[in-house]
């Protein structure tokens, strides 16, 4: 622990240490500054006028262009929008906005690049001009490849103005979540009217609902109010309409969320990511159709979702989910996106002592053991 305490503690005391400034050379750069040390040197071996005059001609452009470089990257603040979901596959925009706050100067060739925590920067976009005391926006492109949390941790924010030949950059710090949610696909699910489910789901019944399943003959005890006229009148004998019952469908799904090992391997990781994204199709299949999902993992979490709440809890809990190692029941800990996400959906739970952020829904810890399919099938045989 000791050991830790220092290594942190030399880390902030390098960082406070690296220049608020980085300069890079470019390709013209390089030829530049070759071309200078060269009539610097013949300068000195003919001791010709000329040249010293050119030399002291080629340093001012470098000394001017540290000036105008470093005028154009000062006062600049950068904020970043982020979409209220993104999902794997589907593209989405981020939006960066430049404020300029120099009274009188504009900066030029300004580029913006958004890093990532644990990722390369891939992603810039570029401003040609940004005016006193105004702003610009530009929004880059990104298809995410993976589920999961997304950590935006700032900016390096970067010029080449005026002349191009070095590329002076600063960093700006400014931490943004973006929660990935899992790919969905589109699933055919097996009718309901009639039959269980196979996930759990209750069969059609008649009840006092709105939908009409038929019409019978009127029997002693029927309401009056359910006599079908239009064939009553044909007829002395009166008959009813049969109406649907109004309850609700459920789907029971499990997901196996515990590895075998203490480091998952490759294989088990891919198997896991695509039972996350089967189970993230079924779940959305159930939610169109109007069904209520339960969904249980192996360590003990789990979520219940209504159709009249929509798909975003559910997709939320999967897209945080990983991998535990066996034995360890309960439900898992991550981090979810706060700062200038959008707040996470009714039902989450708020942040708790640990410092993590704990995947439970509304009335999740009150909802008894789902059994799975065989031991369902058992129960109702």
């Amino acid at each position: 622990m000791k050991l830790t305490a220092a290594f942190r503690t030399m880390a902030r005391r390098l960082a406070r240490l690296r220049p608020p400034r980085r300069l890079k050379f470019t390709r013209e750069g390089k030829y530049f500054v070759a071309v200078t040390f060269g009539v610097g040197f013949v300068g000195i071996l003919t001791a010709n006028n000329l040249l010293y005059v050119l030399l002291g001609i080629l340093l001012s452009l470098i000394v001017v262009s540290g000036m105008l470089s470093e005028a154009s990257l000062r006062d600049l603040r950068v904020t970043r929008k982020l979409p209220h979901r993104a999902q794997v596959g589907r593209a989405h925009l981020v939006e960066i906005e430049v404020h300029n706050d120099k009274k009188r100067m504009p900066s030029y060739a300004i580029e913006v690049e958004d890093l990532r925590q644990g990722r390369p920067a891939d992603k810039r976009c570029f401003f040609l001009k940004v005016s006193p005391g105004a702003s610009q926006v530009a929004a880059y492109r990104r298809i995410p490849a993976r589920r999961g949390l997304d950590r935006h941790t700032g900016f390096r924010v970067a010029t080449r103005f005026p002349f191009g030949f070095f590329e002076k950059s600063r960093e700006f710090t400014q931490v943004g979540d973006l929660v990935i949610y899992p790919a969905v696909d589109p699933v055919i699910l097996p009718p309901s009217r009639g039959l269980a489910s196979s996930l759990g789901g209750e069969a059609v019944s008649r009840g006092s609902g709105d939908e009409i399943m038929g019409i019978r003959a009127m029997r002693e005890g029927d309401d009056p109010r359910d006599i079908y006229w239009k064939r009553s009148t044909v007829g002395s004998a009166r008959v009813v309409m049969e109406r649907a019952s109004e309850s609700l469908s459920d789907a029971h799904m499990r997901l196996d969320n515990l590895r075998s090992t203490d480091k998952a391997s490759s294989e088990e990781s891919a198997r896991f990511e695509h039972e996350v994204r089967q189970t993230a199709s079924l779940a959305v299949a159930h939610l169109r159709r109007g069904e209520r999902v339960f969904l249980l993992t192996s360590s003990g979490a789990k979520i219940l979702a209504v159709p009249a709440g929509g798909a975003d809890a559910t997709l939320r809990f999967l897209a945080l989910i990983d991998l535990e190692e066996a034995g360890v029941a309960g439900v898992p800990s991550v981090h979810l996106a706060g700062g200038d996400e959008a707040p996470p959906p009714p039902g989450f739970a708020s942040e708790s002592s640990t410092g993590g952020v704990t995947l439970a829904t509304l009335a999740l810890s009150r909802l008894p053991e789902l059994p799975t399919t065989g031991e369902a099938s058992k129960e109702k045989s």
